[in-house]
């Protein structure tokens, strides 16, 4: 294993995946090519490879790697269809969509659309990486001509539509606020709190989901369904200058009317889609792309609204139905035709609608979250169609999200209301079952039947509650490969690969996690700020003391008193105690610097940026009740750390 912790998985495909797979080769329509055709339609030229370096040399983007997707075949450790789709992800460079609108694609995970205006091109979305951004953008010059940025659009708030913005806006062009930066609504409060409070675990979690420090290739990471995989540059967050409002707004843009239509609480938290007259183009940003979506993502989110989400595609076909001569969204590759485009809405549309009424219906007649998942089948006219395929989300935990979104983690049943946790759980599993020696004696015949499913259950009880019995973690990791090896969907791969590798490796070694980056944190207001303290502070520890603090912040005009009683941490804004232990007198942006680790606290004051009165050693008392979140815990193993 490599210091990134990238291990190659060296085992073969089993019969019973190899037949699974065969049995999916006779099932789905693998003579349609049209895909194949779309993808590659109108392309005007790339670079080698679709790399990308930082200003240090250092690679942030690559698809050399994947250069084993070239074979058409599937190899039988990987199903046929991710591997169709993970061929279709590799088409990279600019490409035409229509005269005066173009996409760079295949140089993140994500889209960046350019379209023509009367003096400029509009940049919709900026990819995750401000390397990669201005990479496409050097591209689409190079085939285009030198061209002024005369706005930038953020379709909706993941860091991947955003990410890349000054690789597009240069520091003078920034500094003039001559260009607007147009998102939808409550852009700015969603964009930097949906990964912020829950941003450790998330991030550990998405190595999971993404597979990044897995090897690329038959036996490992292929894919990612959106695309091929995170991007790994720099990134910094623009305010929007623009936010539209309601569906139905309208803006001329560089001369070009744009027509929005809200979606919230869709595939993002703020999302919003647009159709431009002048060139009959529909953009349904990502919420009409070739696969069915997460409804709850593995790294974590807030559940999404799949029915508001097909109520969205079925206005979306109301308003533009039969107008579109062409439809491209912000990950895969566009449609053409107005035929073409309707019906794929339309299928989108009722996917969705399909998805959560079948739950619904279900969960009213007592199945649990995990019966449904076992019970429900979309119906053959969406099982046939290949942008409903789960390569991201997957019918099987997207209804488990549904129904998480209605009834909540409980299934109803006692036995499952107050379960013993892993570990302990584990040992009573091992107990029962007579031990560790009829466990492997067991689950080695069922691996070999080909029932991983319940071999990966009973052994993880034995990994709980024996770490290090290596029998145990062997047959675990081998059998969570199958499980890799026979999915469908990228993300469900590799978290299973994964889960393997670290049963048989260990976690990859990673630096530590850098402070959070300036542009990040003057965009966060300042009672995020407060929370983001609040989940850090060790209730424990805390017993038993008080603290309040006064704060004033002389650039914003803000004042809050900070109050520590009862193990929580809660603030008032607009406020100012009298019997405050401490007040603190500072500008916003200093309080920045010290967050970013820029400056310290005590250099701050020495230097006069902050003034204090009272004893300003409550809040060295205060800071010292804080926890520092690993970057890396257990996830296929038991924790190693006690967290007190």
């Amino acid at each position: 294993m490599t210091e990134a912790g990238i291990s190659e998985i060296s085992n073969e495909a089993s019969a019973s995946v190899a037949a699974r797979h065969a049995a999916t080769l006779q099932a789905l329509p693998f003579s349609d090519t049209r895909d194949f055709e779309e993808a590659s339609r109108g392309f005007l030229g790339t670079i080698d490879h679709a790399t990308i370096t930082s200003a240090a040399g250092r690679v942030v983007w690559s698809l050399e790697p994947y250069g084993f997707l070239a074979d058409a075949d599937a190899p039988a450790t990987v199903d046929p269809s991710l591997w169709r789709q993970s061929r279709l992800n590799m088409h990279h460079g600019l490409f035409e969509v229509l005269p005066g609108v173009y996409q760079v694609r295949g140089f993140d995970i994500a889209n960046m659309t350019l379209i023509e205006g009367d003096r400029g091109v509009i940049v919709v979305d900026t990819l995750t990486s401000i390397e990669g951004a201005r990479a496409a953008i050097d591209l689409y010059f190079r085939h285009r001509g030198k061209r002024p940025v005369t706005a930038v659009i953020f379709t909706h708030t993941h860091t991947d539509h955003w990410g890349g913005a000054r690789g597009v806006l240069d520091d003078e062009t920034l500094a003039s606020e001559s260009i607007p930066i147009i998102a939808p609504n409550l852009f700015m409060e969603n964009a930097v709190s949906e990964n912020i409070i829950a941003g450790p675990a998330m991030l550990r979690r998405a190595q999971y989901q993404f597979g990044p420090f897995l090897a690329k290739g038959p036996r490992g990471q292929v894919d990612c369904g959106l695309g091929k995989s995170m991007a790994a540059g720099s990134v910094a967050l623009l305010r929007p200058t623009d936010l539209i409002m309601a569906t139905g707004d309208t803006r001329v843009i560089d001369g070009l009317e744009f027509e929005f239509q809200m979606a919230p609480n869709s595939e993002a938290p703020a999302e919003m889609h647009f159709y431009v007259g002048r060139y009959r183009l529909l953009n349904l940003a990502e919420n009409c792309t070739h696969n069915f979506h997460n409804l709850l993502p593995f790294r974590g989110a807030d559940v999404r609204d799949a029915l508001a989400w097909s109520k969205y595609l079925g206005e979306a076909l109301q308003i533009w139905g039969g107008k579109a001569d062409a439809m491209c969204g912000q990950h895969h590759w566009p449609v053409w035709g107005r035929e073409r485009i309707d019906t794929m809405i339309r299928e989108q549309r009722d996917l969705y609608k399909f998805a959560h009424d079948q739950t619904i219906r279900l969960m009213n007649h007592g199945l649990t979250a995990s019966e449904i998942a076992e019970t429900i089948k979309l119906p053959a006219s969406l099982d046939g169609a290949w942008h409903a395929r789960g390569y991201y989300g997957h019918i099987r935990h997207n209804v488990k999200a549904i129904y998480q979104k209605y009834l909540g983690w409980y299934d109803a049943n006692p036995v499952n209301l107050d379960p013993l946790p892993p570990v302990e759980s584990g040992r009573k599993y091992v107990e029962y079952m007579g031990g560790a020696e009829a466990i492997l004696g067991r689950a080695a015949k069922d691996f070999e039947r080909g029932e991983f499913r319940f071999v990966a259950q009973a052994v993880s009880h034995l990994v709980f509650a024996e770490p290090g019995n290596e029998r145990a973690r062997a047959l675990l990791a081998d059998t969570l490969e199958q499980l890799g090896y026979a999915a469908e969907s990228a993300t469900w791969r590799n978290a299973y690969l994964f889960g393997a590798q670290e049963l048989r490796h260990g976690m990859p070694t990673v630096p530590p996690r850098p402070p959070m980056p300036r542009e990040t944190l003057a965009a966060l207001r300042t009672e995020q700020l407060w929370d983001v303290l609040g989940i850090r502070l060790n209730g424990p520890k805390a017993e038993g003391k008080r603290i309040v603090l006064n704060w004033s912040f002389t650039d914003t005009g803000e004042t809050f008193i900070l109050n520590l009683e009862n193990c929580a941490l809660t603030y008032v804004a607009g406020a100012q105690s009298a019997d405050a232990d401490a007040g603190f007198t500072l500008a916003r942006g200093t309080f920045d610097e010290v967050i970013a680790k820029q400056t310290t606290f005590p250099e701050a004051v020495t230097s006069g940026r902050i003034k204090f009165s009272g004893n300003p050693m409550r809040l060295a008392e205060l800071m010292a009740l804080m926890d520092e979140f690993p970057r890396m815990f257990e996830i296929v193993e038991p924790k190693q750390a006690v967290v007190a």
